[in-house]
């Protein structure tokens, strides 16, 4: 019953070295992933219809650039802690 809104942001460590840390900012509605964040690529991607409407629309706006901030404020100011 009812619907089910999920966001999952991670960090992603592949090494000690700092430039292997991924972000990954994920959306889900009923439990299908619809709309990611992942540094790597560097924007939103959308994976349904109205996954790909937001991905378009945070690509254009303010969205992409806190985002793009987070693996340095997030991940690699909480690498020493996950290295520990």
């Amino acid at each position: 019953d009812g619907y089910f809104y999920q966001r999952v942001a991670e960090c992603r460590y592949s090494s000690k070295d700092l430039q292997g840390i991924e972000y990954i900012d994920s959306y889900v509605f009923n439990q299908a992933e619809y709309v990611r964040f992942n540094s790597t690529v560097g924007k939103y991607v959308g994976y349904t219809e109205y996954g790909v409407k937001n991905a378009e629309a945070w690509n254009k706006g303010p969205e992409l650039a806190q985002e793009r901030g987070e693996l340095e404020r997030f991940c690699k100011h909480n690498a020493p802690i996950y290295y520990s």
